[in-house]
């Protein structure tokens, strides 16, 4: 896929990841929607700026008809509730984790899938996270959440390959943006994750594992349960 002259649309392109995302889509060249429930805190210079919210099905629908010229689909919109899995009170945000990561990247892909195809063909890259492959006491319905987004990423590929869609996945783990300002670990520059992203769109991959603790975890995963969880008892 040729990023200079492509259409795009990223979620959650107000700020964070997102942000960055789109300023290096406009960078190579694309012409970029940048999406946001709040699309007047997009401040971004050369996007459109799209109201947009995931989880709600006639937003989706609203921004697949406006956006009709899109070749390339960006499911970055996400949200981190910090619910405990085991406390009843937190069911909601527990759900809100899946309406968000699982559901509403469905529903993206439902309504610009036709839409890539009918343009020719092109791309969607899914922003998954290393909490796909492995989950943290504090981060259990967030590792759900993405996990679930990493199985549908997996099963939308053979689906939508005949159509010429590509269907990748992006692994990476903190990164310095509002979502992990809490973190005390390393974090990875989003600028550099978002070259390193657009670079692996552009060479057709269909996954892309773009830090060190991503990859060690990945290669963790044959030693199953053992390997992954050390610590256990």
């Amino acid at each position: 896929m040729k990023i200079a002259g492509s259409t795009a649309l990223v979620t959650g392109a107000n700020r964070g990841f997102g942000r960055h995302l789109a300023a290096e889509l406009v960078a190579r060249g694309a012409t970029v929607y940048a999406a946001a429930r709040r699309p007047e805190t997009i401040d971004l210079p050369g996007v459109t700026p799209v109201r947009l919210d995931i989880t709600d099905p006639a937003s989706v629908a609203a921004a697949a008809a406006l956006a009709n010229d899109v070749t390339l689909l960006v499911n970055n919109a996400g949200t981190d509730t910090h619910a405990d899995v085991l406390d009843a009170d937190h069911l909601d945000r527990v759900r809100l984790e899946m309406e968000t990561h699982y559901f509403g990247t469905l529903s993206m892909v439902q309504a610009f899938a036709p839409v890539i195809a009918g343009n020719g063909g092109g791309s969607i890259l899914n922003i998954l996270s290393v909490l796909s492959w492995i989950s943290l006491p504090a981060s259990g319905a967030y590792s759900a959440a993405k996990s679930a987004e990493w199985a549908l990423t997996n099963a939308l590929r053979g689906k939508l390959a005949e159509q010429n869609v590509r269907v990748a996945g992006l692994h990476v783990g903190y990164m310095d943006t509002d979502m992990a300002a809490h973190v005390t670990q390393p974090k990875s520059d989003p600028a550099e994750i978002a070259r390193i992203a657009v670079d692996a769109i552009e060479a057709d991959a269909y996954e892309v594992v773009a830090d060190d603790i991503s990859r060690k975890v990945q290669a963790g995963l044959a030693g199953g349960v053992a390997a992954l969880y050390p610590n256990l008892p």
